[in-house]
């Protein structure tokens, strides 16, 4: 994707997953370092594979980095260290917790950590300076929209992320998006324009169902949400709920 990240692509492909979790591999070029984020479930094959790809470039795992503690991105964050042993960092999990703001150096590459919790409490998203990219976990994916994993997750807290990220796209600093499910996303405005457009246009949906007359989560999913595959309901209801959470504290 760029001359410092190439992804590894889990066989966890779901309704959830899309093609399946990415595990991104990250160094400076020249450099015998590398840094993992998110290693993925614990499926001994794909670590097997994660470290093989470092190995070929002639590298070595330095460090792993969690964007969330999720399972299909962090299941495997225990075994995987002890696999390359390399220190885990991640935000909440009882590691050597990231700091928003900070930047984390390792082998001259340098990743900006930018605290953008809404999908869950915990999640994080890395920026790459000298590629103008970020990483986004769940937070933004590369096909369709994330679910915010109500009670954890929060929408108020994932709308001020998205208006973080959004300024971040309007200096410059990001351009483009490697997320942790679907494909490269090359222009970073107009997603996380989107992402913001969209999340307006559902309150409203929602709003105006509350306001028909229809009382619980389910109902609301069953009319906002009756063109997303039902297998999606189960996610959905938990955007709902959260929905249904904020517009009670911003009615």
């Amino acid at each position: 994707m760029s001359p410092r990240a190439s992804c590894v692509l889990c066989p966890n492909a779901s309704a959830m997953t899309l093609e399946g979790t990415n595990t991104w591999v990250l160094s400076e070029p020249g450099s015998s370092a590398a840094i993992v984020l998110d290693p993925g479930p614990l499926d001994e094959g794909h670590l097997q594979a994660v470290l093989g790809h470092v190995a070929d470039t002639g590298r070595r795992v330095a460090l792993t980095l969690l964007t969330h503690g999720h399972d299909d991105h962090a299941g495997s964050a225990d075994r995987f260290a002890q696999l390359s042993a390399a220190p885990v960092r991640a935000f909440g999990r009882g590691h050597d917790d990231v700091r928003p703001g900070e930047t984390i150096r390792v082998g001259g590459l340098e990743i900006l950590a930018v605290h953008t919790p809404g999908h869950t409490s915990d999640s994080f998203s890395f920026v790459l300076p000298a590629d103008n990219m970020l990483l986004t976990g769940d937070t933004i994916l590369g096909r369709g929209t994330t679910v915010v994993a109500w009670p954890d997750g929060n929408l108020e807290d994932y709308l001020e992320s998205l208006d973080r990220l959004e300024r971040l796209t309007r200096a410059g600093t990001v351009t483009s998006i490697l997320p942790g499910h679907g494909p490269f996303v090359p222009d970073a405005a107009a997603t996380v324009t989107y992402y913001l457009g969209h999340r307006a246009e559902r309150l409203d949906q929602v709003r105006a169902a509350i306001t028909g007359g229809t009382t619980t989560a389910r109902e609301v999913v069953e009319l906002v949400y009756a063109d997303v595959p039902r297998e999606l309901w189960p996610a959905a209801e938990l955007s709902v709920e959260a929905q249904l959470a904020y517009l009670r504290t911003h009615s």
